[in-house]
């Protein structure tokens, strides 16, 4: 049950997760169910920006990234359809990663699966909007999409790229195939900023009036057409020189100030965008457990490995700075097991 390498990312092996391994257990790929009504489902890592405040260090530049990986779209969509039956809700299935979903190779047929399940009954995605075009949203709205997140953080070309941290990201084609996707298909478009002190707080006032002149998020019959999210600092994430961090009290200030002055809603409840409580998977394992793991490749970060339980049931990433051998069985110490994502080190 090793790991199939299929290609390099930028100097970084990328690999197929395929039958059997399990794909609940790791933040990277799979499915995260935090016990609500929606599915995160994450095909792929791989990601063509690099974004100056990306949360996860995604793409070409990374410092701590050792592996990248792909899932068969087929076995995402098997236990997807199992995870939805467990919850038994009407579901939303949220494409998202830590990268750019979007680069997953059969990304459309991966919508067309998860369709077919019966109590889903929203589909949605995020993107930087990067690979975006008015005929590859037609071909995702005929797969099932409903709804693209599209992070746009500035308006000003220049700013976006700096933003993105790439010479070629075309902000103005962004919004200009954004406006031509809600005229032309069903697919809704909500706007996922997010504001870094200092560099793009002021860009915003253009982001909410484009959404507010092309009626973002209305198909959804969302309050909003934009959800501005707050700059935060991550222990493996990347920090603009000189950002200062807002504290909580000063973004809801700030956004109530831009509420106001655009007469726009910006501040939003989760129920209001369908969120609600739902079943959550039982986890197997729970922190300071003892667990028999099967080492499969190596990590998605430095220093880590890729184990599964024996009965495999859930990923489990192993921190070690040993040469642990592909294929070694080890006893593992849960040291943590929110969400049902595990870390662990060796016992």
């Amino acid at each position: 049950m090793n790991l199939e390498k299929i290609s390099n990312f930028y100097g970084r092996p990328v690999y197929y997760i395929n039958k059997p391994i399990p794909l609940i257990g790791h933040i990277a790929f799979g499915i995260i169910d935090r016990g609500t009504n929606v599915l995160q489902v994450r095909p792929s890592s791989l990601c063509f920006h690099n974004c100056i405040f990306c949360s996860v260090d995604a793409g070409p530049s990374s410092k701590h990234r050792e592996a990248e990986y792909i899932v068969n779209e087929e076995w995402l969509a098997e236990w997807a359809y199992e995870i939805a039956n467990i919850k038994n809700d009407d579901i939303e299935v949220l494409i998202d990663g830590v990268g750019e979903p979007i680069s997953h190779p059969n990304i459309l047929k991966l919508i067309s699966l998860i369709k077919k399940i019966k109590n889903v009954k929203t589909i949605s995605i995020e993107t930087h909007g990067g690979s975006l075009s008015l005929q590859l949203a037609k071909r995702l709205e005929k797969a099932g999409l409903n709804r693209i997140n599209l992070s746009i953080d500035s308006t000003d070309p220049e700013n976006a790229k700096k933003l993105t941290g790439t010479e070629w990201y075309n902000v103005n084609k962004i919004l200009k195939t954004a406006s031509e996707i809600l005229k032309e298909t069903s697919i809704d478009i909500i706007l996922t900023p997010v504001v870094v002190p200092e560099i793009n707080e002021n860009d915003m006032d253009l982001i909410i009036e484009w959404a507010k002149d092309n009626k973002a998020g209305e198909k959804s019959n969302y309050p909003s057409g934009i959800l501005i999210q707050k700059f935060e600092i991550h222990h493996f994430g990347r920090k603009p020189e000189k950002v200062k961090v807002w504290s909580w009290r000063k973004f809801y200030s700030w956004l109530k100030a831009l509420q106001e002055k655009h007469n726009y809603r910006l501040i939003v409840k989760p129920e209001e965008l369908g969120f609600k409580n739902s079943v959550k998977l039982e986890k197997p394992f729970h922190v300071n457990d003892i667990v028999k793991t099967i080492i499969i490749g190596k990590g998605w970060l430095k220093n880590e490995y890729l184990s599964t339980d024996e009965n495999c049931s859930r990923i489990i990433s192993i921190i070690s700075k040993e040469n642990l051998i592909i294929g070694s069985k080890v006893k593992t110490k849960i040291i943590r097991d929110k969400d049902n994502i595990y870390l662990g080190k060796l016992y």
